[in-house]
């Protein structure tokens, strides 16, 4: 049943005159929801963020900074006044109480009236005690909070996807993890790091790193500790570049995909162990907003709707996952043919190699591209640098890559069936034109478009190139491709000059191929004897007229 509202966005509406306290909010998806809250609900109150000082910088700096990031253009631009209601508040999810100040924290649990939770370690081989820190016991301290807050109607708590990646399907409900988080807590704080460090492969089970397991033991806290808290959990998969809001491609980190585009567009990156037919279960991070958003609006409300229920009465968790491989999947091969077309359509500046390379599907084939076009050309390029006086770069880069890709291995060698009941549900309620300002309709992206959006977002937010240097990164990819070319022709020469000189079965094979290739050529030139006079004879007449 639909919401009516006298504006026509009851999502909107809902925000008018309210508080809003977020966590991660300098990370990716957290700068996007501060700014689509700052422009598609005008009428905020405020925008509380928990912020930790570092570097010798207060929470005020950190906050105009990310402040004045392009992505707050067009707030500054037309509703200057807006950025005012963004507040500050300085904290730590590692600290007791997240070292929030008494004064502060009598603010939020006076005003706060929705919370979104976003604040992760989103490093797939962190450190096992910190990822506990920060992902459990930061979630944990933030119900706590939550439950002292007055005005509470909707707490969000922001998951992955991948968090169950121990099952093929993964529905829309919280599972039971093997370990209980609080016996996990109690055992690993006894540890020290080395122990803990030593530990961690047992204690991970089938889990591929401590990130997924950290975000499914704080999925289990939550649904724990969720008493009368209307709460709703937002599960998304690969969150990636922004699809229209509040830039087209959007982005600002080198995780996942991104970090694979750079790597490929570079020429750097020439192999990946991935099933090319298995779905990459990518998600624009505007869309994965808007859906948090929504899901804030219709927790609060259907809290409130709920009269049957007394206000001490335990609430039960929504789940929603926010992919796109069940309604619009794209697959890994897909992917990688349209991303190397718009990566050489639009190179990026100073490309190392023509981009190029391809998926593996056998993980033995993958190693030996990985030591042939990775590992020895890098060591090559270092001695040419040190003999150049030069500083040595590519070994490092090639091991922070090889790092990089062992860590995505598991999600590209793997496949899950995500069902999204809940959020096809939630779309259905909205009107006409929330569905407008607050789309979260994966069905309608076009992947082609997008990944050549996504391309020039890279090259524009992440990789700083200005569009003027499109001609020469052209240029200079028109170069690299007769290099890569020639290399390989030389490449093929040289091996088969060595087979033929150290092996007997290659010489008469030559051999072979040669007679044939004769014969192939005196055929040839018989039939263009046989054949030119009578062309000769039809054309002659012809000609005459």
């Amino acid at each position: 049943m639909k919401m009516e509202s006298s504006t026509g966005s009851p999502v909107a509406d809902f925000y008018r005159g309210r508080s809003v306290f977020i966590t991660g909010s300098t990370g990716f998806m957290g700068k996007v929801l501060v700014e689509k809250l700052l422009r598609s609900c005008p009428d905020v109150s405020a925008l509380y963020l928990l912020l930790r000082p570092r570097r010798g910088h207060d929470v005020r700096h950190r906050l105009e900074d990310m402040l004045n990031t392009p992505i707050f253009d067009e707030v500054r631009r037309s509703r200057p006044d807006a950025l005012r209601k963004v507040v500050a508040i300085p904290g730590d999810m590692t600290f007791p109480d997240l070292g929030i100040s008494a004064s502060d924290r009598e603010l939020l649990t006076d005003e706060v009236s929705v919370v979104f939770h976003s604040a992760a370690t989103v490093k797939f081989d962190e450190a096992l005690k910190l990822s506990i820190e920060m992902n459990m016991l930061g979630t944990q301290r933030m119900l706590q909070l939550a439950k002292q807050m007055r005005k509470l109607e909707a707490f969000v708590h922001v998951s992955t996807a991948y968090c169950n990646c121990d099952r093929s399907e993964v529905r829309e409900v919280v599972y039971p993890t093997p370990t209980d988080p609080d016996k996990l807590v109690q055992c690993v704080e006894w540890m020290d790091a080395d122990m803990a460090d030593h530990m961690t492969s047992k204690i991970l089970g089938n889990r591929p790193n401590t990130y997924t397991l950290t975000k499914a033991m704080a999925e289990t806290s939550v649904a724990k500790e969720v008493g009368s808290l209307p709460v709703a959990i937002v599960r998304p998969s690969i969150v990636t570049a922004a699809l229209r809001e509040p830039l087209p491609g959007w982005v600002d980190n080198m995780n996942g995909p991104t970090g694979l585009f750079v790597g490929a567009g570079k020429g750097v990156l020439r192999t990946l162990y991935c099933h090319r037919d298995m779905v990459a279960d990518l998600i624009p991070v505007d869309i994965c907003i808007n859906l948090l958003i929504a899901v804030a609006w219709k927790t609060a409300t259907a809290t409130r709707n709920q009269h049957g229920k007394s206000s001490g009465e335990e609430q039960q968790v929504v789940v929603y996952n926010c992919v796109s491989g069940a309604q619009n999947p794209i697959k890994w091969g897909s992917l990688q043919d349209m991303a190397l077309i718009h990566l050489r359509r639009n190179p990026y500046s100073g490309v190392l190699w023509y981009p190029g390379g391809s998926f593996k599907e056998s993980r033995a084939y993958h190693d030996l591209c990985s030591l042939a076009f990775h590992t020895i050309p890098a060591y090559i390029m270092d001695a040419a640098a040190r003999l150049s006086g030069k500083k040595p770069i590519m070994v490092k880069i090639q091991q922070r890559l090889s790092k990089a890709v062992q860590c995505l291995q598991f999600f590209t060698t793997g496949e899950w069936q995500f069902s999204d009941d809940n959020v096809q549900a939630l779309m259905g309620e909205m009107t006409p034109a929330d569905r407008k300002v607050f789309d979260f309709d994966v069905r309608e992206v076009d992947w082609d478009a997008y990944l050549n959006t996504y391309v020039l977002g890279i090259r524009k937010f992440v990789l700083k190139d200005d569009p003027s240097t499109f001609p020469e990164a052209r240029a200079h990819l028109r170069k690299m491709y007769f290099v890569h070319r020639l290399s390989q022709f030389l490449t093929v020469t040289i091996t088969w000059r060595l087979l033929l000189a150290r092996s007997q079965v290659a010489r008469r094979l030559w051999s072979v191929l040669v007679g044939i290739l004769a014969r192939a050529v005196g055929l040839v030139s018989g039939v263009a004897r046989a054949v030119l006079p009578s062309i000769g004879s039809i054309a002659a007449p012809v000609s005459a007229h």
